[in-house]
């Protein structure tokens, strides 16, 4: 097979980087590529380089990973990008959970929508104009941009509409859900036949099947009958009684995408569970990729002690990535969910929206079916997903802070919290926290501190109206992490940081 180049954008990212590889290199066709990790932060990139390139001398490959923090370096000659980048890392990442909490949003993990993925959206188009100017002058001609950064959706989207690459984005989510399904109806993933359609974060298992039998209807009683499932999972259980469907995003997550369950402090406490962070915690995913990452830093030297990554075919990871690379190489085919632009596969969700659908994949790229219409009540949650999405990429794309203010109004659990002068005031703040990662709103920013000012002179900015969220765990010191090593060391490996999740006991 003719050798190609896959580059890693955002490579310091230490789940994502060297599991993905991982499973690209247990691939034997895939086993004389071309590899590049880009990255702006050396001593991560040097971290993640120095374990990566041991796990691949370990394993006997000729492969010398090229470690640029040059992006257009890094895509050049590229037949694959892979972008797994968080901008502004946990410095930005605080301020998206942090600031809106000071105006009653209280968000578990603020990366997909309400006031935390909507900033972050601005960000990543901040990184992504350049990015794809990049691929497209640089990189292979057709070269296709797997996308692992969130907001997913809206990454691909604008990626797609405006940044002019062919761009799929790829979670997790509909995996992690499968594999719960099927043990609430006591069977393995493997066994459990499916079929899911919506948006990144919100899609719906329109179908459960075991030997080609129609389980959906006995789902419900099934995770009910779980008493672990039964506490952990409160918001999904109650969406599916609403709207006849299970949604594959965790607890936590689906929490902040409708308006329902964490807009009253008092009633948070009832919808979630404090086992573990993505059950629902207040700032949860902000707590574990601190702690994560200050024990990588801290632990590092050890990790060069253990044993290297083997490759082994059969030992792949459920991320699709690896997947769909072989299958276009190869020709095997391979069955996974994909975020694509529409184009009439979801008949009643836009054309021009980025859905989670299912598709095939070979040797002529992702092939997507036409599903019809979903059920009317799922794709009305989904379209007051989508509208704020539409509007976060134009505003984004244009650095139009009125349609920035529009998508935070219209955002569900932001609208339901916050009046108008309140999320004018937030957005204002959050503008301000984040302007070194966002230079297309230099003007806006500008304005933005002169209002900051003048009302701050005249007595007149809104207080703080939460100063704690609802269900706030504290943040471990390394030290106080060290008293569990192994469970330090897998929480900061793992990409999907929520595979496990226990009720409190």
């Amino acid at each position: 097979m003719a050798k190609f180049k896959i580059a890693f954008i955002g490579a310091g990212s230490i789940g994502f980087t060297r599991g993905l590889l991982t499973d690209i290199l247990s691939v034997p066709e895939l086993q004389n590529i071309e590899v590049a990790f880009m990255d702006i932060n050396q001593r991560n990139l040097d971290m993640v380089y120095q374990l990566c390139q041991r796990d691949v001398e370990a394993n006997g490959l000729n492969i010398r990973i090229q470690a640029t923090m040059n992006q257009r370096e890094a895509v050049t000659g590229a037949k694959y990008v892979i972008d797994c980048a968080r901008i502004g890392l946990l410095e930005a990442f605080e301020t998206d959970v942090n600031i809106p909490l000071k105006y009653g949003v209280d968000q578990c993990v603020g990366d997909t929508l309400c006031a935390g993925g909507v900033m972050y959206a601005q960000r990543d188009i901040a990184m992504l104009e350049g990015l794809c100017r990049d691929i497209r002058e640089a990189a292979l001609p057709g070269c296709i941009l797997l996308n692992y950064t969130n907001p997913n959706a809206m990454v691909t989207w604008y990626c797609n509409k405006y940044g002019g690459v062919k761009t799929i984005g790829l979670c997790h989510g509909v995996q992690g859900g499968h594999k719960l399904i099927a043990r609430a109806l006591g069977y393995e993933q493997k066994d459990i036949d499916i079929i899911c359609a919506g948006i990144n974060h919100m899609t719906w298992y329109l179908s459960v099947k075991h030997n080609g039998e129609e389980l959906n209807g006995k789902l419900l009683a099934a995770l009910e009958a779980d008493p672990e499932i039964a506490k952990t999972e409160k918001v999904r259980i109650d969406m599916m009684k609403r709207f006849g469907y299970f949604s594959t995003e965790s607890n936590g997550h689906l929490s902040e995408y409708v308006p329902w369950y964490r807009k009253r402090t008092g009633e948070i406490m009832k919808w979630i569970d404090l086992g573990t962070w993505i059950n629902g915690e207040t700032g949860g995913y902000l707590r574990v990729c601190t702690e994560g990452r200050n024990w990588f830093e801290t632990d590092f030297p050890n990790w060069l002690k253990e044993p290297p990554k083997e490759y082994v075919y059969e030992k792949r990871g459920q991320e699709h990535g690896s997947y769909i690379i072989e299958s276009i190489e190869t020709g095997r085919v391979y069955r996974g969910h994909f975020n694509v632009v529409n184009n009439g596969c979801i008949t009643n969700l836009p054309d021009d929206c980025v859905v989670e659908v299912p598709g095939f994949v070979d040797t002529h790229g992702v092939n997507i079916p036409i599903l019809g219409d979903l059920p009317l009540g799922c794709a009305a949650c989904c379209m007051s997903n989508i509208t704020v999405q539409r509007l976060a990429v134009e505003a984004g794309a244009h650095a139009d802070i009125n349609l920035l203010r529009q998508a935070m109004m219209m955002d569900p659990l932001v609208g339901a919290v916050c009046n108008t002068e309140e999320i004018w005031q937030m957005v204002d703040e959050m503008l301000i926290a984040q302007e070194k990662w966002l230079p297309q709103y230099a003007e806006e920013i500008a304005r933005a501190k002169e209002r900051w000012a003048k009302a701050e002179a005249e007595g007149t900015l809104i207080p703080p109206i939460v100063t704690e969220g609802a269900a706030r765990l504290h943040t471990k010191t390394v030290e106080e992490m060290a008293a569990d090593k192994a469970a330090a060391r897998k929480n900061a490996a793992e990409a999907d940081k929520a595979q496990e999740r226990p009720a409190a006991k």
